[in-house]
């Protein structure tokens, strides 16, 4: 295991913009690894989240993003972001 990337430590919270309570709710909807979460997407992600819990929002979803590159969701990409956007506004 190389403990400096994070998609290879087991704790979701290793990564950036997952806290206790996205920790809570990935694992409330199957994701329990970093590499799970890598191999589900941000988006599917976001969509069972959203199944459980109707408050989950744009942000969240840029931060499951996020999460997945190894940053803070604050420096996605102008376009991913845009993207993200518009995934939201249709599923939300």
């Amino acid at each position: 295991m190389n403990e400096n990337n994070p998609i290879e430590n087991t704790e979701l919270t290793s990564l950036p913009n997952i806290g206790k309570e996205m920790d809570r709710q990935l694992r409330a909807v199957g994701i329990n690894t970093p590499a799970e979460l890598v191999a589900t997407g941000s988006r599917e992600a976001w969509l069972r989240i959203r199944a459980i819990d109707a408050s989950a929002c744009y942000n969240r979803l840029c931060g499951l993003e996020g999460a997945i590159q190894g940053i803070r969701w604050h420096y996605l990409d102008n376009s991913l972001k845009k993207e993200l956007k518009d995934f939201y506004e249709a599923n939300r």
